[in-house]
């Protein structure tokens, strides 16, 4: 029977299936174009990977993670974190460092809290590819990453806020409770990062034992990027070396809400800001003091080369009957090169402020579903990003 004898109805219903179809067919090919451009961006961001500089590929593995790059944070995140762990002591490298700059001729090695946020970036992407078991892996090592006595050491409350809420999106809310105990005691914590977190953390257990803290839809949400590190002499402390290491712009106060909270990362900054004390880095400090001696040193030579140039310049000019000229030129001469003194004193003396870049200022974590309803992180604008 042909088809326009159906009823109407049929002829629509005929109608709209081919249309559905085909806006079906357009969606897939769309789908396998995001597909492949994400596939770009990995190939690219893999391509750029080179371990010989570590704070790029750092960086760029940061990058991978927020571009769902997951088989590849996956990869070379575990490679990167025991290939920068370890600190191989060299004694001409170590007594090379003291006659130049901070750093110059020691491969950077990962911070303690470096380590902890490589390894929930790993537990991240498991987790995101669906592999529980291996995820579980990871935030266990956390605690090995942070509490290991090597070179450098230390728990920090970013890292495990961000361990609690990966343990309960796993379900393993007996593990995220440990993590909230933890957050709840921690010593030495800010009076900024006081208040709400152990609040939020207390919080937190009192509703896992009280069995309402069932497993919670977190979401995290990474703000802004960690500001870039100021430097100045300090000779009040010999106890911290003779730095003062600043932020260029200010970290944001902690908040706690109903839903959320959100946490600065100030306490990664203050695990670079403390690097040269002797309490810390012992043969860090030791060289920053022996390293003065030979800054100074360094910046008597465009001292006493633009003196030489001034007054040699003035004899020649005096000595071949000159008009001045001569003389004059010599003083601006030798006056440029003495105003370099400070710059390379200053260069001769700074610190080695190396750090992973591309990490964030602060993290929000929330049980809201939209980021307008979470109290702590509205209004925050575009520096926000969506990590999980």
């Amino acid at each position: 029977m042909p088809i326009s004898s159906y009823p109407m109805s049929l002829k629509f219903i005929t109608t709209y299936a081919g249309v559905f179809c085909l806006a079906m067919a357009l969606m897939g090919c769309q789908a396998g174009e995001v597909r492949k451009q994400g596939g770009s961006v990995c190939g690219e961001i893999e391509k750029s990977l080179d371990f010989s500089e570590r704070i790029e590929a750092l960086n760029l593995l940061s990058e991978a993670f927020a571009a769902h790059c997951d088989d590849l944070v996956v990869r070379y995140g575990a490679q990167a974190r025991s290939q920068f762990r370890h600190k191989t002591f060299s004694v001409t490298r170590e007594a090379a460092n003291v006659f130049v700059p901070d750093g110059t001729f020691i491969e950077y090695i990962l911070e303690s809290y470096e380590r902890g946020y490589l390894s929930i970036l790993l537990a991240a992407s498991y987790l995101r590819i669906q592999q529980s078991e291996e995820a579980k892996v990871e935030l266990r090592d956390l605690d090995h990453e942070l509490f290991a006595p090597i070179y450098n050491y230390g728990e920090d409350p970013v890292n495990l806020l961000l361990s609690a809420v990966l343990w309960e999106q796993l379900g393993e809310i007996g593990e995220a409770r440990v993590d909230w105990l933890r957050l709840r005691d921690l010593p030495r914590l800010t009076k900024k990062e006081d208040e709400a977190l152990r609040r939020f953390a207390g919080e937190r257990v009192s509703r896992i034992d009280s069995g309402e803290g069932g497993r919670a839809a977190w979401r995290v949400y990474r703000v802004g990027r960690f500001p870039q590190l100021d430097w100045d002499l300090q000779f009040s402390s010999s106890a911290s070396g003779y730095f003062s290491i600043t932020p260029k712009q200010p970290f944001m106060a902690s908040c706690a809400s109903e839903t959320g909270l959100r946490l600065s990362t100030e306490s990664w900054f203050n695990k670079v800001a403390i690097r040269h004390s002797h309490a810390y880095h012992p043969l860090l400090n030791v060289q920053t003091w022996i390293r003065l001696p030979f800054g100074l040193t360094y910046s008597l030579v465009p001292l006493a080369a633009g003196a030489g140039v001034m007054v040699g310049g003035c004899i020649l000019d005096a000595a071949g009957n000159g008009k001045g000229a001569l003389c004059q030129l010599s003083v601006i001469g030798g006056m440029a090169l003495m105003r370099t003194t400070p710059t390379v004193f200053e260069g001769a003396l700074r610190p080695d402020l190396r750090h992973w870049d591309d990490v964030p200022a602060a993290f929000v974590v929330t049980r809201a579903s939209e980021p307008e309803l979470e109290p702590c992180l509205a209004k925050l604008g575009t520096a926000v990003q969506r990590l999980l």
